[in-house]
């Protein structure tokens, strides 16, 4: 089994490119949260893999949640994390590992596929031609994380880490800054669809006078309501507008979370 969190795509099409190659089934993060599903049951020899976007050099808080929240019934034999990043992976996959291990599982091999960084308020993926070298540079890498979980490779393989204790530091602080709401603002294109709010992954938008309004307790920022938004209405910042939109492909429809009566 392999489980993942996606905002805009990247981590799906990860997560879908693997289990197309291993025979595994997909499970969606943000789908078992909607649907309050933790238990998962394992058979003997299970591998089970996690795939994740990197957040100020961390997990992104649905993620957190829901490791934290999720009862195996027995440990997979091999567990492997994938992180994917723009620039750096911080040190996502120790903060899973930390969380896994007070459930006495521990991840086996970790791994990191570099793409098209969606922070939009710092990075323009406006340019198609830059994003298009990501994703096809991603591919090779894909490839080679797919032949490491074939034979089973343990250790950590994970790229474009910093020191724990600066990473540390970073996420703790920086996160609560990025995930403050009151950055987004609704331009006069906004056609008050309803959209972003139908949508969004974490259910934190309520449409209020036809347009958008964020519950800052809930939005882990993961910008899919600026990236999706048809008519590019979603701003955060000053910055977001001249930087673009990005969606990646899925490889097939985003499926429904698994639970314990997956088959």
């Amino acid at each position: 089994m392999i489980i993942y969190f996606s905002a805009t795509g990247n981590s799906q099409y990860v997560a879908e490119r693997i289990a197309q190659a291993t025979g595994d089934n997909t499970v969606s993060i943000t789908a078992c949260m909607k649907d309050q599903q933790f238990q998962f049951e394992f058979y003997e020899g299970e591998f089970l893999g996690i795939v994740s976007p990197t957040y100020s050099w961390g997990l992104p808080e649905i993620v957190k949640e829901f490791l934290q929240k999720m009862n195996l019934n027995r440990k997979p034999s091999y567990i492997w994390f994938i992180a994917t990043y723009g620039t750096t992976t911080g040190q996502i996959g120790n903060f899973a590992n930390e969380i896994l291990q007070k459930q006495n599982v521990e991840i086996s091999a970790y791994f990191s596929v570099k793409m098209p960084d969606t922070w939009m308020p710092v990075f323009n993926l406006s340019k198609k031609e830059h994003v298009r070298k990501i994703k096809e540079r991603a591919e090779l890498q894909i490839d080679s994380v797919i032949d490491k979980i074939a034979n089973h490779a343990m250790g950590d393989y994970m790229q474009r880490k910093v020191p724990m204790p600066i990473a540390k530091w970073f996420y703790n602080h920086e996160y609560d800054i990025m995930r403050k709401t009151s950055h987004f603002h609704v331009e006069e294109t906004c056609v008050g669809c309803g959209l972003c709010a139908r949508n969004c992954l974490i259910s934190a938008i309520d449409m209020v006078k036809q347009k958008p309004s964020w519950n800052t307790a809930r939005c882990v920022m993961c910008l899919s309501c600026l990236h999706h938004c048809p008519k590019f209405a979603i701003q955060y910042g000053n910055k977001t507008k001249k930087h673009g939109q990005y969606v990646h492909a899925p490889v097939q429809k985003a499926p429904e979370c698994g639970g314990k009566d997956r088959k």
